[in-house]
């Protein structure tokens, strides 16, 4: 049985709105790296479903995935460097109280 292209998307556009949600009203700074963290696994998905609808034998897309997965980790790694200076300083992860950059 082969999966078809209409799943992936589909599963891809669930992850993708989530995230959305996830970044839009989420207070907590963790919350917002693991959403956009969905964001990025869902363009995963799509990179992966249209390399095999395409083109079954190549695995384009999977070097793809593996690029995107690699700046994901790297992504996560400062995000989640960054947060943790910020909560020494100010403890607090809240979004709303990050009043860094105003005069």
């Amino acid at each position: 049985m082969e999966l078809q292209l209409q799943y992936f998307l589909l599963l891809a556009a669930a992850l993708f709105c989530i995230g959305i949600y996830g970044l839009i009203t989420s207070r907590n700074a963790v919350r917002v790296l693991m959403s956009i963290e969905l964001l990025l696994n869902a363009v995963n998905l799509n990179l992966i479903g249209f390399s095999n609808f395409l083109d079954p034998v190549a695995i384009k897309g999977q070097v793809f995935a593996v690029f995107v997965l690699t700046v994901a980790a790297a992504e996560a790694a400062v995000g989640l460097a960054i947060i943790l200076a910020i909560y020494r300083n100010r403890e607090t992860i809240d979004m709303e109280q990050f009043n860094l950059l105003k005069w």
